[in-house]
């Protein structure tokens, strides 16, 4: 096997994995759709195998800004449950807990009264 044998195969295996990550996306995409009836995504699935190239590339260019959408859609809920979850076991104290332990460290003279201000300040904010 020369060089361009080498480069060309590479090249093949190249498309051919750039090719599978396309279809899963796309099959994952019709799954994940709930505007579409089951008839709808059966009929999509068929063509993929049937037609992969050509129903692959009509499929980008018909739905893939809804794609793009819905995927957006599905980062932005996965990035919101992320953060609700690390405040949750984070356990940030509330505006009431906070001006409280200020007030507890007021009454034992660890700061003055315009620290106190501030911090209450801050936790109302």
């Amino acid at each position: 096997m020369n060089f361009w044998e080498s480069l060309w195969s590479i090249f093949v295996a190249f498309l051919f994995i750039a090719y599978l990550l396309l279809l899963f996306q796309i099959i994952s995409d019709l799954l994940r759709d709930k505007a579409l009836n089951g008839g709808i995504k059966a009929l999509w699935i068929l063509c993929l195998f049937v037609a992969p190239f050509i129903s692959a590339l009509i499929y980008v260019i018909l739905r893939g800004k809804g794609m793009a959408l819905r995927n957006e859609l599905r980062f932005r809920e996965s990035v919101d449950e992320t953060e609700k979850y690390i405040r949750q076991v984070a356990g940030a104290p509330s505006p009431t807990q906070q001006i409280e332990s200020a007030k507890a460290l007021l009454a034992a003279g660890d700061i003055n009264e315009e620290e106190y201000a501030r911090l209450k300040a801050l936790a109302l904010a």
